[in-house]
């Protein structure tokens, strides 16, 4: 009998470490986004997001409010929307994804009713290991004279773990985002020089995605940009290696004062320090 149950426990920590050690892989977000995309294509913009969202799932609109909430308070939402993933990330052990990408907004048959931009989601995991759809928001920027350069990869640190609660760390990302905020009230470019990843995405109403710390620097100088702001929310995910946080700001371009939403990813690099993968924000204007 002791031998019957050494064998059970081993088969089972053995599927367990194969389940632990099984790679996750990015095109499961891409896969999600895209399935998505056809979804709003089939049945309109209303139904493909109630579709898709998490529980908690949020738009801004123009502050945030959950999705369930917003269609299902509205008849429906006029014209055609339609979007492209080309900047992706998944977490280790895949309960917290990304994508980002430009998308077209029709509301007339002509080419001068469309309204060109790009979007970014973040997608959690549900029970059953199923991506759900937990933020969506978008800029609005001129047509693009050159094609978005896709930038996949998949996630570098190790699985970890199954987690009752696999956002039980949030509280370090909203520490971070707080200090990151406050540190922008001192000096934005040295608060972005400090906190941008290399590979930092930009994205900016009325402006094309910027890429880089050089050239977000340069941006953020040229535009004489200064920010405050607040932090809402954020969520981690449960291998330690992407994050989120989201927000309000108040920033000053030039002589105009605007708000905004921000929603900011964060990613954990080589020396345990996270920094911001993307950042982007969102005008709140009346609807």
């Amino acid at each position: 009998m002791k031998k019957i149950i050494l064998a059970a426990t081993f088969i089972g920590y053995s599927v367990f470490a194969l389940a632990q050690t099984a790679a996750v892989q990015v095109n499961t977000v891409v896969s999600a986004e895209e399935a998505f995309n056809k979804l709003v294509e089939r049945k309109g913009i209303k139904d493909g997001f109630l579709s898709v969202t998490d529980p908690e799932g949020i738009v801004f609109k123009p502050n945030a409010v959950k999705i369930t909430d917003f269609y299902n308070n509205i008849d429906k939402q006029a014209g055609k929307l339609s979007w492209q993933p080309k900047f992706a990330r998944i977490s280790a052990n895949g309960d917290l994804a990304f994508t980002a990408g430009p998308y077209i907004y029709s509301n007339g048959k002509s080419e001068d009713d469309k309204v060109y931009g790009d979007y970014v989601s973040i997608w959690r995991a549900d029970a059953e290991n199923k991506l759900k759809l937990l933020i969506d928001l978008g800029i609005q920027h001129p047509e693009a004279e050159k094609d978005v350069i896709t930038d996949f990869k998949e996630p570098t640190a190790p699985r970890t773990a199954p987690s009752k609660d696999p956002f039980t760390g949030k509280s370090i990302i909203i520490n971070t985002d707080k200090i990151f905020n406050h540190s922008l009230t001192i000096s934005a470019l040295a608060s972005y020089k400090e906190f941008l990843s290399p590979e930092g995405r930009y994205y900016f109403p009325g402006f094309e995605p910027m890429t880089g710390p050089d050239v977000i620097m340069k941006f953020i100088n040229n535009q004489a940009i200064s920010i405050t702001a607040e932090t809402t929310d954020a969520g981690r995910s449960s291998s330690n290696d992407l994050a989120y946080s989201y927000g309000h700001a108040r920033i000053t371009k030039g002589n105009v004062v605007s708000n905004y939403n921000y929603v900011r990813i964060w990613e954990l690099d080589k020396t345990k320090k996270w920094d911001i993968l993307l950042e982007v924000f969102s005008a709140v204007e009346n609807e």
